[in-house]
């Protein structure tokens, strides 16, 4: 049954479950959707759309760009579901679908430029995170430190960054992250160690909490 992916990137609660047990559910989900259930997409969607949104976004630094590419994911794994096979997670399939996506656009916008919009601007409004009932001031210190995080991975080198945005909005571990990437295991290692390290001495001269954004962990 033809159907396409559903217009809207609208903030919803991420579902959270085990890490372990959210594989292995998304796995048999992507199975069902496979052999025709729309409703183990639309689980699917609602579960993986936020993080993915996130990792465009960061990554293109241009709403507009991203919302695009968001709808072109989700229709390539549309269009491809008949042939999906469970090989690895599905995180790791829907990633590697997104980084194709984010290479080719980059590709087409000029040797790996965005046209991203001023990093003043990306934050007009603050991300969906940020819960609505909170003081303006504190608004104003969230938006200050996603602003110092994003200019921060501006500057990382494309694969160190790759790497990191893979880490922190999908949860990859080094296997995934390497399999999305097409590089070996050591050298995702390397790229995601040395993009923390980096991130954490651009973000030293900031207050404790812009510097704990800085979620990865040490490898």
């Amino acid at each position: 049954m033809p159907h396409t992916v559903p217009n809207s990137l609208s903030p919803h609660p991420d579902c959270a479950p085990e890490p372990a047990v959210a594989a292995e559910a998304d796995v048999v989900l992507m199975l069902q959707y496979r052999d025709g259930d729309l409703r183990a997409f639309e689980t699917l969607y609602a579960r993986h759309r936020g993080p993915l949104y996130r990792y465009l976004l960061r990554h293109v630094r241009n709403a507009a760009a991203a919302a695009d590419l968001f709808q072109e994911v989700w229709s390539r794994v549309i269009a491809t579901r008949a042939r999906y096979e469970p090989r690895a997670k599905f995180a790791t399939y829907l990633f590697h679908i997104a980084h194709n996506c984010a290479v080719d656009h980059h590709r087409r916008s000029g040797a790996g430029r965005s046209h991203a919009a001023p990093l003043d601007a990306q934050f007009a409004c603050p991300e969906p995170e940020v819960p609505e009932h909170e003081r303006p001031d504190r608004l104003a210190e969230y938006a200050e430190r996603q602003l110092a995080l994003l200019a921060a991975l501006a500057a990382l080198p494309p694969e160190q960054r790759e790497a990191f945005l893979l880490h922190e909005e999908s949860g990859l571990g080094i296997e995934d992250i390497a399999r999305v990437t097409s590089v070996g295991p050591e050298t995702a290692k390397s790229r995601l160690r040395y993009a923390v390290r980096k991130l954490k001495k651009s973000l030293c001269e900031a207050s404790d909490p812009m510097t704990q954004s800085v979620k990865a962990r040490a490898f």
